[in-house]
Formats: C-alpha cells, structure tokens, sequence
C-alpha cells in the first residue's frame, strides 16, 4: 500500500512518495535536469526551480560571519532588513522622484560633517557612493581638478604630470585612481617596524606637481592609524620653506567610523585646515550592509563645481557627482537608520565592544607562543600577527588554510614595499563576533597548533607564498 501522498508528491512504481521538486525530470517544475551554465536556458523554469538551483549553489560560499577577512558589515538589526527591502526598488540617482530619500542622503552628510568637525557642518559638500573606493575615486579627481585649474598653463600646455603621495600601504583603490587618471603614484614604503605612512617622507616627495597627500585612517593591512595631524604638520612647514600649499585627503574608510567614538581626543580630521576631503564606508564601521559610502569635503572650495553635474530629464535640476549613474537607495535608507537607532552613545558602545573583542582575542593568541602580533586591535579593531622567531614547521598560510577547514576565513598576505619579506594574517573584528565566537576561534587554532608544530617544513615555499598571495 503506497504511504499518503501529500499535495505536490507522487508515488514511484514502488510505491514510496516522491517529492517532484527533486525527483522530476521536468526542467520547469523539477531539478533533475541541470540548466545551462553559460548559456540563457531554452525555456523558464518555476520560481521555485531557479530559487532552489541558485540558493543550493551558494550553499557553497563561505559563511560571512566567520569571515574575519572582510571589513564589511555582516549583521544588521532585522528592522534595518524591512527597510532595505521597503527601498530596494529606488534609484538614488532619482532624487526628483525619490525626494525623501535623496533627504535623507543629504542628512547623513550633514550628520558626518559635524561628527567630523567641519567648520560649519551646514555648508560642508558631500555624497554618497557605492562604497568607499569610489569615494576615494571623486576625492582624487577633486584634488587632480583643484590642482589642474591652479596651474592651468604648465598642465595644459607645458606636459606637468601631477603627482599624488602615499604610503604603500593604502588600499588598491589608490592606485586604480593613479593608473585610471593619469596621475604618477609616489609611495613611501614601509621601513623596519614602521608599517605605514612617514610623515616627513612624504613631505619629501611633493613638488609642485602634487595634488595632495593621501592618510589613511586605518591601514588595511595592520589596523593602525596614520599620524594624520604629523602629516599635516610636515605639511605645513613645506609650505613654509616652499610655498607649496598640499591638500590632504583623509581615507577614513574604517577609522573614521572608530575614531570619532573611541578616540576623541584624537585630532585627524577637519579641525586640520589642510585636510580637504574625508571618505568612509558606511557598510564597514557604519555598520550597514554592503553598497554604502561616502565622501565629504571640507566647503565648497574644495569640490570644484564643474565636476557636478547637472540633468533635468529625471523631472528635475539634479546635480550629481558620481562616477556611475544608477545606484540603490535602500543603504542610504538603512545608513540613516543606524545612525537615527545608535546615536553617538550607542556607536561608541559597538565599536568599544569590537575593539575590546579585538585587543582580548589578540591578547591570547600573542600568549600561545608561536606568534608574533604586530598590532593588538588598540586603534582599529584590527590586528595582524606572523609566525614567531624559531617557529620553523609552518607559517602564516599554513594556518590560513587550516582555518579555513573549520569554516574561519583569515587572510595571509605578504606586506607591500620594503617588507615583502613579512607575511602575516589579518583578523577583522566587526560587529556581531563577539566573544563567545572569539573563544571558539581561539579554540579551533589551539587544536590545530599540535599538527602544524609536527609537520615537515612545506616545500617550494617562495612559489607557495606568491601563488597564495596571488589568490
């Protein structure tokens, strides 16, 4: 006798139910027929059908809250959720049709402008942007346009080729600017101990070719600060023995959401006359998922007004500063909800919590013996650590990889110039690790510390290390 067959299911010649969703042979309504992969399918296929096809396959990613390489915001409150849904279907670019939303952006410039001390927050310029990469992107062409009007004979007609100074160590984005605009990159490199920008080197490399100065609050590599206000001070006595007057842009990317709360005392931001513009993601320390950041300038001085555009064929007169033209407003709906649900105590007591899971975890694992931190999370919550002197069975990849067996994504990479003889791994503590998830991580490397001290030494390690890294 065949088992009760329930609405949707069939009984096979044997008589057992059969669930037609996996068992069908019919590519509309079953997924016992695999679909094309790079090619469109001859035919549809039911809602269902494709939900199950594509959800199975990222079944395969790993989990995003076990990974400790990404800055990236991986939780928000379930309200924040409804919000990105209620706003998914808004163009930010549409701010004719869309007028709350395009006020709301305007509010969250505002909002940052007086968190970053500009000296009237009412009249600061900003927007935001699909992230903190194409922040800096206008940042930079603001600075290359500033320069370019101010020395309109020798770029024009005498071949000047402006220039932008930087650490190494800043973020890929940098250097895209540089190749994609036409600007040489100056970078000083790292030295010794030292793992980002020097302040006098970088004064040594302006001329009266360089656009501006670029800090980066919050260096990607190691977590740490750099000396924003030494930079600016260098700065200013260049432009004292020279006359040369170089802008600083501020990368906050990550640090400038950490900063204003748990370090306030810290002076890097618009208080310094000389620093033009500031950029931040609002889906890292803003806490909101991933699509949101934004740029800020000083006044309107320091945007010059022919990079705004201007369109009426929305339904009115938009001006846009942007490097592409749709994009969703739904995280600029959810930016200005965490910063409505969080006010300034509540965003301090998040990043006090990340950064106090950063400095413990990183305190225990320099107490294991086989590492060696080279920050402890006490700027961003951030830290990197390599293998300790003497520990010659495995090193940095080999943990990475290891981890990653237990579903922990921790990133091994070399450092850029003059320290690619240093590889290290980088964790990211962020908003929703906490503690208990920290012990459990400290549990997992524990248990896999016996077998790496017990392994040959790999072979062929300098091709391991740059395909690695390359990956």
């Amino acid at each position: 006798m065949a088992l009760h067959q329930g609405k949707g299911h069939r009984a096979d010649r044997r008589g057992y139910a059969v669930n037609p969703f996996f068992g069908e042979a019919d590519p509309v309504a079953g997924m016992a027929v695999e679909p094309p992969r790079r090619r469109l399918p001859d035919g549809p296929m039911t809602p269902q059908t494709a939900y199950q096809f594509v959800h199975d396959e990222l079944m395969l990613d790993g989990n995003s809250r076990l990974n400790l390489a990404t800055f990236v915001t991986t939780w928000m409150e379930p309200q924040a959720g409804v919000l990105l849904s209620e706003c998914r279907d808004k163009n930010m670019i549409d701010k004719d049709e869309y007028p709350r939303t395009a006020e709301l952006e305007q509010r969250c410039v505002t909002m940052l402008a007086d968190l970053w001390h500009a000296p009237d927050p009412t009249a600061a310029v900003g927007c935001s942007t699909t992230g903190s990469s194409e922040a800096c992107m206008l940042a930079g062409l603001a600075l290359k346009r500033r320069w370019a009007l101010a020395n309109a004979d020798r770029y024009r007609t005498g071949g000047a080729r402006p220039n932008l100074v930087m650490g190494a160590n800043v973020q890929v984005c940098w250097e895209k600017f540089c190749n994609f605009w036409e600007v040489e990159a100056r970078q000083v490199p790292l030295e010794g101990e030292r793992f980002h920008l020097d302040p006098q080197a970088a004064a040594g490399l302006c001329d009266e070719n360089t656009i501006g100065v670029v800090a980066v609050l919050g260096s990607t590599f190691d977590g740490s600060y750099e000396p924003v206000a030494d930079v600016c001070a260098a700065l200013d006595a260049l432009q004292g023995r020279t006359g040369l007057d170089v802008p600083v842009h501020v990368d906050g990317a990550s640090g400038a959401m950490i900063a204003p709360f748990l370090d306030e005392d810290l002076v890097w931001d618009f208080r310094l006359p000389r620093v033009a513009s500031i950029n931040t993601s609002g889906h890292k320390y803003g806490l909101v998922y991933p699509g949101v950041g934004w740029a800020l300038w000083r006044d309107r001085a320091a945007l010059p007004e022919e990079l705004v555009f201007r369109v009426n064929y929305l339904g009115g007169d938009m001006p846009t500063f942007a490097l592409n033209f749709s994009r969703p407003g739904a995280q600029v709906a959810a930016q200005y909800y965490t910063f409505l649900r969080l006010g300034r105590e509540g965003y301090r007591a998040v990043q006090r919590n990340a950064r106090t899971v950063a400095t413990t975890l990183a305190g225990r694992i320099g107490q294991l013996g086989d590492f060696r931190m080279l920050t402890r999370g006490e700027e961003l919550p951030v830290f990197a650590f390599t293998t300790a002197e003497g520990v010659t069975n495995f090193d940095v990849f080999d943990v990475s990889r290891r981890l990653r067996e237990r579903g922990w994504l921790v990133p091994a990479y070399t450092f850029p110039p003059n320290r690619q003889d240093l590889s290290v791994l980088r964790v990211v503590c962020r908003n929703g690790f906490t503690l208990d998830l920290a012990e459990l991580f400290l549990a997992d490397l524990g248990d896999l510390l016996p077998e790496l001290r017990c392994q040959e030494r790999p072979l062929g390690r300098p091709e391991t290390v740059a395909t690695a890294f390359h990956h």
